[in-house]
């Protein structure tokens, strides 16, 4: 499924030269802004992990991963999806300790996608994870971190506009916090999608939480993976975007689960055969550390500060020839 979407009137405010330069300035700085407010280290990632190591991410848990096999290894591999789950193990592995954390420049292919504006096959983001205590395994202190990364990305556009001052995208450090549940109480005749678009509408800066788990209607706002956020301390962290008139969804984040709330999560999804994979085994077992951790997509993060109005003007991917075709007569740029 595909669909693109032309705003009345819309003009690429920068040219292809500063469009790059731009983009590189977003990255740098918001890398430094961030990394800075959480205390987390970049490190290395992988670009695919082996099908039996159980690291990969189902996300909302029915995306097909890209597999391959790899015969110099005996075994077929997969290009990951996300880094929640090794993100984790890495935590281990380096030892970290409380308070500090890691992010990594995560590069990935989602062949499910819809296309449309904001969504591509290509996927770059950073992924970061830090070490939290018992005690932190609570809303206040999600918050406490959303408010810090929203923090970062509002500095990161204030510097951008000193570098460009012919972009005027205008961000509110001021965020509304909401529960999926509140949500659907406020329109209950409305989909996840038309909820999210109605509350940040209102509240351009926006945290909806508690994403994954049934809901009063007995359905769940949306779907999520259940081996990696707690579904009871998640949450995607949302601006307005007013060239598309859309809610724009930046982060996917959350504590992660513990011992358990995996084996409740694992439970509910019907997902018990992954109890006997490594990672799951570690996890079940208290052997890792407790964490919270989440991906920024560095392309939405992008065409959201330079006012763009697709995704493929900010990065390389595939495009239908609908979507081709309909760009290059509204002039949008593809790259």
């Amino acid at each position: 499924m595909k669909s693109i979407y032309i705003p009345a009137g819309y003009k690429p405010i920068l040219d292809e030269y500063d469009t790059q330069r731009a983009i590189a300035y977003i990255k740098g700085t918001f890398q430094e802004e961030f990394a800075s407010a959480l205390n987390l280290k970049r490190v290395s990632a992988p670009l695919f992990v082996t099908d039996d190591s159980g690291l990969n991410d189902n996300l909302n848990g029915f995306e097909r991963p890209v597999s391959f096999d790899v015969p110099a290894v005996g075994k077929d591999a997969q290009v990951v999806h996300s880094l929640a789950k090794w993100k984790r193990l890495a935590l281990k592995r380096y030892n970290f300790s409380v308070g500090n954390g890691l992010y990594t420049d995560m590069n990935a292919i989602r062949r499910d996608e819809d296309l449309d504006n904001i969504h591509s096959i290509y996927v770059d983001q950073w992924d970061w994870e830090k070490i939290i205590t018992k005690e932190n395994r609570n809303l206040d202190y999600l918050k406490l971190i959303v408010r810090a990364i929203v923090k970062a990305i509002c500095a990161t556009n204030d510097r951008l506009h000193v570098r460009y001052p012919q972009l005027r995208v205008e961000l509110s450090p001021v965020v509304s916090f909401v529960t999926t549940q509140e949500l659907e109480d406020m329109y209950p005749d409305m989909t996840g999608d038309e909820r999210e678009k109605a509350y940040v509408k209102e509240h351009p800066t926006a945290c909806i939480m508690q994403i994954g788990g049934a809901l009063r209607s007995g359905k769940p706002h949306s779907g999520r993976a259940p081996d990696y956020d707690d579904w009871s301390l998640n949450c995607d962290i949302f601006f307005w975007d007013e060239v598309l008139g859309r809610a724009l969804e930046i982060s996917s984040m959350g504590i992660r689960v513990d011992a358990e709330a995996l084996d409740r999560q694992l439970t509910i999804s019907g997902c018990d055969d992954r109890r006997e994979l490594p990672f799951h085994k570690m996890l079940l077992n208290d052997e890792l550390p407790l964490t919270i951790g989440g991906g920024i997509g560095q392309s939405r993060l992008s065409m959201l500060m330079m006012g763009c109005a697709h995704i493929g003007e900010v990065q390389s991917s595939v495009w239908d020839h609908e979507t081709v075709e309909a760009c290059a007569k509204a002039g949008i740029r593809l790259l």
